[in-house]
């Protein structure tokens, strides 16, 4: 199954890194945000299968921007991505509605193994 997905991540080559590797493996990216806030209402207008979020962001954080999405769709499919040492940031992210985490530097047997779990692959 292809899964149209929205990369959200401050820092481009990030986002760079995950578009290749999900393209690679056959998934769509119909959206990318650099924060919180446009991960939300582009969230909102893309209804994307699964979105990957970065926790630390300018303007709303990735955990914010969780819950702002799971208040408007409860579905939402939410992986968090995350630097090494953010444990209490994740508890956070999963407990606000994320379905899985990756941390970064991503390994992609670990993102595809993520996005393959939360979408039920």
């Amino acid at each position: 199954m292809m899964a149209k997905i929205m990369i959200v991540d401050d820092a481009a080559f990030m986002r760079m890194m995950l578009r290749t590797m999900l393209i690679e493996e056959g998934h769509e990216i119909i959206a990318e945000a650099a924060n919180g806030l446009e991960a939300v209402s582009t969230y909102l207008s893309s209804k994307p299968d699964l979105v990957t979020m970065d926790i630390t962001m300018p303007e709303l954080d990735g955990v914010g921007a969780v819950k702002e999405i799971r208040k408007a769709d409860p579905s939402a499919r939410i992986i968090m991505c995350s630097a090494m040492g953010q444990k209490a940031m994740v508890v956070d992210a999963i407990t606000a509605g994320a379905k899985d985490f990756v941390v970064k530097p991503f390994q992609k047997e670990r993102v595809m193994e993520s996005v393959n779990k939360v979408l039920g692959l």
